[in-house]
């Protein structure tokens, strides 16, 4: 069933809704960036582990879109 055109099912987001969302997936690309660069400058495993848990931390918010 279909209510104005979209399909039940749709997710409807508001424009600033929108943009936090993007925000926040902006700043899980950065967080998982920054991981990367520490493995690559030879960042020490505890370092390398505060960080994953924070990128992991960052996606589990994402996880709730609202």
């Amino acid at each position: 069933m279909q209510r104005s055109g979209l399909p039940e099912d749709a997710v409807v987001l508001s424009d600033a809704e929108l943009t936090a969302l993007q925000d926040r997936l902006f700043q899980l690309r950065c967080a998982a960036e920054d991981v990367v660069t520490a493995a690559d400058d030879g960042a020490e495993t505890a370092e390398l582990r505060r960080m994953a848990q924070e990128l992991a931390a960052t996606a589990q918010d994402l996880e709730r879109l609202r």
